[in-house]
């Protein structure tokens, strides 16, 4: 379905959204995603959270018609901390992914549009720590950080999650600074930081919403990475957690599948909604990917 190019980048804007077919990609990626928040949600309203505590239960229990994923070796209900556990993980995503894309779009914004010296110094930063492994640096700081909670995890998370998102929003805006609607701007007398805010920002939301989905993604996988170590919240539920105290106590080995396989089913199913969204979004922006209709 081919666009049309105005003068208007607000109406660009909305007309990237607008579909005459709901695309099948992002559905079902928003189906995925809204059940789980559902579940989240409404099962932490639903659940009595002493069956997450330590001691609430007989421990290694198998699941039965009471314990629907039995309990763990500290006698804490499974499925109560998996439901606990799975808005904390999708909280520090979310935080991590504003915080990274605001980031990630500021600096881009200002490299891509202003050039020169700015340019310069931005995108050597930038470049400077695409090179370094991010999950080493993440490593170093969560290791020196005494207390981590879900919020200070987000923060640890967010300090990396903007490098990408800069390096290509500075490349979609290095294009867009070369439209015709620019120059007219320019000859109206707009420039400086308002012709960036008023005519460049709009045409890059339907990128930005793209790439804000994959800096979810990409800050969830850090987390979990992290707290797969042992470097997460040590008094807070997440996903991650659940799998590294499985790991510390065994339970691969004692047989307790019902302890390490519903958080990994719980964040497979994240990353499938996640990446569908972003494949659905992704046609929005891409023209090449869209289907002719």
């Amino acid at each position: 379905m081919a666009t049309i190019q105005t003068a208007l980048p607000r109406q660009t804007a909305r007309r990237a959204f607008r579909l005459r077919k709901v695309n099948p990609l992002l559905a079902s990626g928003m189906v995925i995603l809204l059940a789980l928040i559902l579940f989240a949600v409404g099962g932490g309203l639903l659940i009595d959270h002493s069956y997450a505590e330590v001691g609430a239960f007989l421990p290694r229990q198998t699941p039965n018609a009471e314990r629907v994923l039995g309990t763990d070796s500290q006698g804490r209900d499974v499925l109560a901390v998996l439901i606990l556990s799975t808005p904390n993980t999708l909280m520090i995503g979310l935080v991590a992914g504003i915080a990274g894309i605001a980031t990630g779009t500021i600096l881009g914004l200002l490299s891509g549009f202003f050039g020169g010296w700015v340019d310069t110094v931005i995108r050597t930063i930038t470049d400077v720590f695409i090179t370094i492994p991010g999950i080493a640096i993440l490593i170093v700081i969560a290791t020196n950080i005494r207390n981590i909670d879900v919020a200070v995890m987000a923060l640890i998370v967010a300090s990396l999650a903007w490098r990408f998102p800069a390096r290509a929003i500075r490349a979609q805006t290095l294009s867009l600074r070369e439209r015709g609607y620019i120059q007219i701007a320019r000859l109206n007398g707009v420039g400086g930081l308002e012709l960036v805010v008023r005519e460049v920002l709009p045409n890059l939301l339907p990128y930005i919403a793209a790439s804000f989905v994959s800096t979810v993604s990409q800050s969830i996988l850090a987390t979990i990475g992290l707290e797969a170590l042992g470097l997460g919240p040590q008094n807070e539920y997440t996903l991650g957690m659940m799998i590294y105290w499985a790991q510390f106590y065994g339970a691969i080995l004692r047989g307790m599948w019902w302890w390490w396989t519903p958080p990994i089913v719980v964040i497979v199913l994240i990353f499938v909604g996640l990446l569908l969204t972003s494949a659905g979004l992704d046609e929005f922006v891409n023209t090449r990917l869209r289907k002719v209709k």
